[in-house]
């Protein structure tokens, strides 16, 4: 075994235990996702520089749409699960798909949730449904980088086996004696804080004046992430590897890349249209 070799630190999934009452780390990292992406929103929802005039959702909007979007996530993401990862099993066993407390959501699903939970509240509410979406992705990143995180805690989704030479690789307690890519991490670091960072540079650049395009740059950059990532990760063992080996969060991400950048582009000329009159 090579010396560098890091050992997985082992942790406690639950958090806090109170007699009968259990509180899991993965059901933090959703919950300071949502309060912490609740934070940042109102923050850039109050920064009037960042749009072209007054923000186009109130606060007291903003608060209301937690719920919504909460609910979408959590539906979505549950849904999306036993769909695309493990509908035969739940097929025959569909009193397991409400035990949420045993795992199993898919970040597909959890976003198709969203974009539900988006649509349904700008149509009910009188909202912009493209600024809704840039304030919700805007602070998807972080939620995102908690749950990989979440991931790691459990000792769950490790990657793939790796060079046992490479220094920071691990063998995970559930994956057997072979060194692993902690992929958790890298996942973690590319669709939490790269994603954030990028949105958030965008965002001081003015992406929140041209509706959708935050948008269009999440759905984009987060399909490449995930893509990049799926390299580094054990696929799920009821699935494996799918055609050309390909994992089905590739495929489920591929369609994500093409959307998103066919949106920045519509995005780009509408915004250029308007401005052209005045460039005259």
């Amino acid at each position: 075994m090579p010396l560098l070799l890091i050992k997985y630190p082992v942790f406690d999934p639950i958090a806090i235990a109170i007699g009968p009452i259990v509180i899991r780390w993965y059901a933090l990292a959703y919950i300071g996702g949502i309060v912490i992406g609740w934070i940042y929103a109102r923050s850039l929802l109050k920064n009037t520089k960042l749009w072209s005039g007054p923000a186009p959702i109130s606060l007291i909007q903003l608060d209301d749409f937690i719920l919504w979007v909460t609910v979408g996530i959590i539906l979505g993401g549950r849904t999306g699960y036993v769909l695309f990862y493990n509908f035969p099993f739940f097929a025959h066993h569909p009193a397991e798909i409400f035990e949420l407390w045993k795992g199993g959501m898919s970040f597909h699903g959890g976003f198709l949730g969203c974009v539900v939970a988006v649509t349904w509240f700008a149509r009910t509410n009188n909202v912009p449904i493209l600024s809704l979406g840039d304030i919700t992705t805007a602070v998807g990143p972080i939620g995102l980088f908690l749950g990989r995180i979440a991931n790691f805690i459990n000792d769950e989704l490790w990657g793939r086996a790796a060079d046992p030479d490479l220094p920071w690789a691990m063998i995970f307690p559930t994956g057997g004696p072979v060194p692993r890519h902690p992929s958790q991490l890298y996942e973690a670091g590319m669709e939490g804080i790269l994603l954030f960072t990028v949105l958030a540079i965008m965002i001081r650049l003015g992406a929140l004046k041209r509706p959708g395009l935050v948008l269009g740059s999440f759905i984009t950059l987060y399909g490449v992430a995930r893509i990049v990532g799926e390299h580094f990760r054990e696929p799920d063992p009821q699935l494996g590897f799918l055609w050309g080996g390909l994992t089905m969060g590739m495929l489920l991400s591929i369609p994500m890349v093409i959307g998103g950048i066919i949106m920045i582009v519509l995005v780009l000329r509408h915004s250029s249209a308007k401005a052209a009159p005045a460039d005259r």
